[in-house]
């Protein structure tokens, strides 16, 4: 009972906190850049939209020094674990724990009943936020695109630039998708939410790494299916994407407010995705020839073979590449 009652009040007090005043700087956003390029269906960003809720997992005990081996565990953990010196609340935070696929949750959001509310910073337990980029230019937003749905939020940057974790997490997923991310990170939150950063030039922070926000976890890039350097940002919940500026005002480079409720609401966009890309019909994806590439970068850079570009293109691996030119990569 006492322990029930401490819990119970440290709730309520939580709810007593006053939200900071928090000073942000203006970035300039009068220069934005457009991108045109789609996931493919069989990159992780295509294979992660699983509205199709499948069989239950069942719960078993694993041992926790494996999470970093890339498969996947369904795992019970201690109240507590020891991470840096800390000591770590983690109790469910490990419901389901996948370093390979994004979404291996198997839920879908649309059929969520109740409102689940989300604490998304906590200044007296320390717990802060931090915006992913030091300026926050928004060049495509959260929706339709062409004839796919854009499940993020890409923001202005340039090759090299500082990508620091949005809010404190351990890292899930460090990965290569060259049909799609690129080089990107996934990190948990204790506050059940995941944020996807795509496109690094260098992703830094290891699975299983505990990481606080404003941590460095990568630097930016134009890595994967990608034809400018920018960050593609992401928030989901339990395998979900939910559109970044119900959390951020990125033009003003602060978060909303320190709390948020998830509904199934957030989640109506999802038939208007599935038609878009149901009547999307053909598409090919073209790469425009810069100073220095190469037939086999171009192909690393994009997850295909040099013996297909050059199919694609009617051309030799003795082609001159002319800055400029447009190749079919796709």
């Amino acid at each position: 009972m006492a322990h029930g009652a401490t819990a119970q009040k440290k709730a309520k007090d939580l709810f007593k906190v006053k939200t900071p005043k928090i000073q942000y700087v203006r970035p300039d956003t009068t220069i934005l850049i457009e991108y045109d390029e789609f996931d493919d269906d069989n990159s992780d960003a295509g294979k992660s939209i699983n509205f199709s809720p499948k069989k239950e997992l069942s719960i078993v005990s694993e041992d926790t020094t494996e999470l970093d081996l890339g498969e996947q565990h369904i795992i019970e953990v201690s109240d507590e674990v020891l991470i840096d010196s800390s000591w770590i609340k983690i109790a469910g935070y490990y419901a389901v724990w996948d370093t390979r696929n994004i979404n291996p949750y198997r839920m879908d959001a649309r059929q969520l009943k109740d409102t689940v509310d989300v604490t998304l910073y906590d200044l007296k337990q320390n717990r802060k936020y931090n915006m992913p980029l030091e300026s926050t230019p928004v060049t495509s937003k959260f929706g339709h695109r062409g004839y796919r749905w854009h499940y993020g939020t890409d923001i202005d940057l340039n090759t090299g630039d500082t990508i620091f974790a949005a809010f404190d997490g351990v890292v899930r997923i460090n990965k290569w998708d060259g049909s799609g991310y690129g080089n990107y990170i996934v990190l948990r939150h204790y506050n059940g939410l995941e944020t996807l950063y795509g496109h690094m030039s260098k992703a830094i922070a290891k699975p299983g790494q505990f990481v606080k926000a404003g941590e460095l976890i990568g630097l930016g890039g134009s890595t994967g299916r990608s034809s400018g350097p920018h960050l593609h940002y992401e928030v989901r919940y339990q395998g979900n994407p939910i559109d970044p500026e119900h959390f951020y005002d990125f033009p003003d480079y602060l978060l909303k407010g320190q709390n948020f409720q998830i509904t199934s609401a957030l989640f109506n966009y999802v038939n208007k995705a599935k038609s878009s890309k149901s009547s999307g019909g053909r598409r090919s994806y073209y790469h425009t020839i810069r100073s220095g590439d190469t037939l086999s970068g171009i192909a690393r850079k994009y997850g295909v073979s040099v013996s297909s570009l050059t199919k694609l293109n009617g051309m030799s691996t003795r082609s001159t590449l002319r800055v400029g030119r447009r190749i079919r990569v796709r």
